[in-house]
């Protein structure tokens, strides 16, 4: 089984912006994301993108800030980040598998090793 593969993570400032990268294959999946864990908290869903129609969810706190895009053609998601924070700074993951609950909340499977993303004040 091949799993996705990130990159792009980095140490940056606060207010920089960061581009990430997922290489992956879309097959037939509908729900596609980029999810995040940072030490002693439980991995969240960010950004979430439907493969078919293109409609996206952001969680609250990365809303207006990052962007979720896929080039099907490349079998590669992106997650732009911009304006970045300190509170950001987590693992980023990638899926082509994940689902909604009852509840709202995003789940997924079938990881990659991720990618550190580190933002000082």
């Amino acid at each position: 089984q091949v799993h996705p593969v990130e990159s792009g993570g980095g140490s940056v400032q606060g207010g920089d912006a960061l581009t990430l990268s997922c290489v992956a294959s879309f097959g037939k999946s509908r729900c596609m994301g980029w999810f995040r864990q940072s030490p002693g908290k439980a991995r969240e869903g960010v950004a979430i993108i439907h493969n078919g129609g293109g409609s996206t969810y952001y969680a609250g706190s990365v809303k207006d800030r990052f962007t979720i895009s896929r080039d099907s053609a490349k079998s590669t998601m992106y997650l732009q980040m911009n304006n970045l924070r300190p509170e950001d700074t987590a693992v980023y993951y990638c899926t082509t598998k994940c689902w909604r609950n009852n509840f709202g909340r995003f789940f997924g499977d079938d990881w990659g090793q991720g990618t550190q993303v580190t933002v000082s004040s």
